[in-house]
């Protein structure tokens, strides 16, 4: 199966007016790179880790922040165990947590919070219907 065709059929897929998510990826929770677009930051090992821990208890990044390739997001809300998302001046992160995966997207304005949400969660109810 190649991951890319999800990051780039789906994960910076055109929104209303033309506009897409800045970049994108698909991590293993194991933290294997599935797939990415070409701006994705260059994300720690550590820093796949703590986001996958944060899964399970979230009061570390609420405190530090979300850091993704060294950039810090301030954490907004989620659903505890499914989604986290965050926030860096006009833009954000958001990641949905599969069985074997993270779906990340990340944003800048004129994309919204919601739209970024709405790719991503998506996205990621489909692979976890598909058993990912």
């Amino acid at each position: 199966m190649s991951w890319q065709v999800y990051v780039d059929d789906h994960l910076l897929c055109p929104l209303a007016g033309g506009n897409t998510l800045t970049s994108a990826a698909i991590i293993g929770v194991e933290g294997t790179l599935w797939a990415s677009s070409e701006k994705f930051p260059e994300i720690l090992p550590e820093e796949i880790t703590t986001i996958v821990n944060a899964f399970n208890d979230s009061s570390d990044i609420a405190q530090r922040g979300l850091f993704i390739g060294g950039a810090k997001y301030f954490v907004l809300q989620g659903e505890q165990g499914v989604v986290i998302r965050g926030k860096k001046g006009a833009g954000g992160v958001t990641i949905k947590k599969t069985n074997l995966a993270l779906v990340i997207g990340i944003y800048d304005e004129p994309v919204t919070p919601p739209e970024c949400n709405t790719i991503v969660e998506k996205l990621g109810d489909y692979l976890l219907d598909q058993g990912y």
